[in-house]
């Protein structure tokens, strides 16, 4: 019962996931075969970086469900929410520290797949009733 009425939104999470690594890489060959192989990598970054710190987040927001399980579910949810800032940070101080990357395509990278991230789920929405 419990993991009928969360399959919804773990399906939701996968397919925006599937969205956003999409996005990334076509926007990686994009830079590739525009301007750079170093713009194609440091977007590449940019954009995995978002993709895993969300993935660690979606992972952590569907550990628990349940009524019963209330607490233990906000605790889940807002813990996730602050590992996801945390690797954030550590990976783009790690990217910035011993990567020499374009910071360019970097951050645009990452505010497309934010963006996407934001507005994604009204793609997904569906309102047969």
């Amino acid at each position: 019962m419990v993991s009928a009425l969360v399959r919804p939104g773990r399906q939701l999470v996968k397919r925006l996931l599937l969205l956003q690594a999409g996005v990334v890489l076509t926007t990686a060959l994009m830079a590739v075969f525009a301007v750079s192989v170093d713009w194609g990598i440091s977007a590449l970054i940019g954009g995995g970086i978002f993709v895993i710190a969300n993935t660690v987040f979606a992972t952590c927001a569907f550990l628990f469900s349940g009524a019963s399980k209330a607490r233990l579910v906000m605790a889940s949810f807002f813990g996730g929410e602050a590992l996801k800032i945390l690797i954030t940070v550590i990976l783009f101080a790690i990217v910035y520290l011993y990567i020499e990357v374009e910071l360019v395509p970097l951050k645009l990278t990452y505010l497309l797949v934010l963006g996407i991230n934001i507005f994604g789920p009204v793609l997904f929405m569906n309102n047969n009733k």
